[in-house]
């Protein structure tokens, strides 16, 4: 994990502040970086330190030796992203940091910054030598991290692959969805393929639907001017959404690691078929700052998915996201068929349900059918329950701290291949084009209720709660 240098592009942003600087906060705080250096970059006429304390608030609790540690080693540097002269300076000031804590040059670029700006960038690193097209094995490194939306559409996304594939190879590239790296997801996998009780019952013969739910109580707030360019299907379906349907129904990797999961990935997305669909948008919308006063943008989206392969041919996979819902959730449902009742009465009522809580408690529970004490054949539901917290005891390391550990080792599997983000941004492409009615709904719901509940009767489903 050591010797490494994170040059941070957008330094004075959000995701910065919020995520970045608390990631590498805590991984200092256990001792996993130890001999590193920070240079941020943006345009804006800021130090190092007002680059830093703006996400002190965001890192609960701090200490202030190990605060004292992160701010010795960080740097800043104001750069025009579009202007190749900046970069000179910018080399200059990653050389020297590199030089003054004796690292060998291991570089990450992060490019937590506007899509557009992805290929200039590329493009600026490479020609001012801040980074090289290397083999794989090749000492120092040199990765470079693109933050998700990658572009905001099927041919920008292509247009800004074709540009980076001139100047890097592709395992240089890790095109970040930061949700693949969280504990229960990053647990998915695992429990599916080395578990038998679950491998040879995970396809069309046993299971009757998948239902995946990422619901936010937050609204739009002070990103209407980002927001309003993307809506839910390309800020949250296109990558967040579509990755998990892929971790969930992929065939069995060679091996659980880089490219031989990724190429399982694709595979899922590209059969992805568009069956059904709706839309909404919170009522007050419209007057969020930066939002076009008459914009149909989506802030909703309830959609039917089929993945047309073996495995899969007829389950149905039902996606539902939102913002300024009623409660914060990222949860995967997998419902099982239900078994041929063998009981004079009380037959079960309900399937079983393995369900896949990844906010705001990491947790699987796996729902099964029950005799209940004292009652001849009467069933119960009974819940069989793996809490993270509640046997381990300790924090699970967010997100982007496994992020950052994962592109220092050069594990590709927490990154999205492009063939994976064609295949996502072609689904978009296909809902849009459908053109799914846009309902409005209130602040502080499920979503637009009563299209909710009619797109259930039609498709003889519920949304599991």
């Amino acid at each position: 994990m050591d010797n490494c240098t994170f040059v941070i592009f957008g330094a004075t942003g959000d995701l910065t502040k919020r995520k970045l600087i608390p990631a590498l906060y805590q991984l200092v705080a256990e001792k996993k970086l130890t001999n590193f250096a920070i240079v941020g970059v943006a345009i804006d006429d800021v130090t190092a330190s007002d680059m830093l304390n703006k996400a002190r608030e965001f890192i609960e609790p701090l200490d202030e030796a190990i605060w004292k540690q992160l701010e010795n080693v960080t740097y800043f540097q104001r750069v025009d992203f579009l202007n190749e002269q900046d970069y000179v300076p910018l080399r200059k000031r990653v050389e020297e940091a590199e030089k003054k804590h004796k690292l060998s040059g291991n570089r990450m670029l992060y490019c937590a910054a506007a899509a557009q700006f992805f290929c200039p960038i590329t493009t600026n690193l490479v020609a001012s030598g801040l980074a090289k097209k290397t083999a794989p094995d090749a000492k120092p490194w040199y990765r470079v991290v693109y933050e998700k939306p990658f572009g905001h559409d099927r041919t920008s996304a292509h247009e800004i692959n074709e540009c980076i594939a001139r100047h890097l190879h592709e395992n240089q590239v890790y095109r970040i969805d930061h949700y693949l790296t969280k504990e229960v997801v990053s647990n998915i996998a695992l429990i599916r393929f080395t578990n038998c009780v679950f491998e040879p019952l995970w396809n069309n013969r046993y299971i009757d639907q998948v239902q995946i739910i990422l619901s936010e109580k937050v609204c739009v707030g002070d990103r209407g001017y980002y927001y309003d360019k993307y809506g839910a299907l390309a800020d949250v379906v296109q990558n967040h959404m579509l990755e998990l349907l892929a971790l969930v129904g992929m065939e069995a990797p060679e091996l659980l690691k880089g490219d031989y999961v990724r190429e399982q990935r694709a595979k899922v997305l590209q059969k992805i078929e568009v069956v059904d669909g709706l839309l909404g948008q919170y009522e007050g919308y419209l007057q969020e700052p930066g939002v076009a006063p008459q914009s149909k943008t989506e802030t909703f989206a309830a959609l039917m998915l089929r993945v047309n392969n073996p495995r899969w041919a007829g389950v149905p996979f039902y996606l539902k996201t939102g913002k300024c819902l009623d409660k914060k959730e990222i949860v995967i449902h997998i419902k099982f068929k239900q078994v041929d009742c063998l009981l004079a009465k009380n037959c079960p009522s309900d399937s079983n349900w393995l369900t896949i809580k990844v906010t705001p408690d990491a947790t699987f529970t796996l729902n099964l059918n029950a005799k209940k004490p004292g009652y001849t054949n009467e069933l119960v539901q009974m819940s069989m329950e793996y809490c993270h917290s509640c046997i381990f005891g300790q924090r699970s390391a967010e997100a982007y701290e496994i992020v950052f550990e994962e592109v220092i080792r050069g594990e590709l599997a927490a990154a999205v291949r492009f063939d994976e983000i064609e295949y996502a941004w072609k689904v978009i492409e296909t809902i849009r084009k459908d053109h799914f009615s846009l309902y409005p709904y209130k602040q502080g719901t499920v979503g637009p209720t009563e299209a909710l509940q009619e797109f259930s009767r039609k498709h003889g489903m519920r949304w599991r709660s």
